[in-house]
């Protein structure tokens, strides 16, 4: 899983609801959260976002460390030439 850095929204619990991302230097927007899960160890959100791209981000509850966990992109080049370690549909 490769590190990102993620903007929250600051509800009751702190950091709840992702609203933009980078990948490097690019910002990624988050239009919509499709769905949300817990685990014992992590949050999960599935977003699509402003490229058109499906993500599901995760955060470790102890280290409060964001991944992406996949990534399915709705163009047909995929995101390489930034990020040459998040490949489309790669869930």
């Amino acid at each position: 899983m490769n590190s990102i850095r993620v903007q929250c929204y600051a509800g009751y619990r702190g950091e709840e609801t992702p609203r933009r991302f980078w990948l490097g230097p690019h910002e990624i927007e988050v239009l919509q959260v499709l769905d949300r899960w817990l685990s014992p160890a992590h949050r999960y959100f599935k977003l699509k976002c402003d490229d058109n791209g499906i993500y599901i981000l995760r955060h470790d509850n102890a280290s409060w460390q964001w991944d992406i966990t996949c990534y399915q992109s709705a163009k047909i080049q995929p995101l390489s030439d930034f990020t040459p370690w998040l490949k489309p549909d790669n869930c």
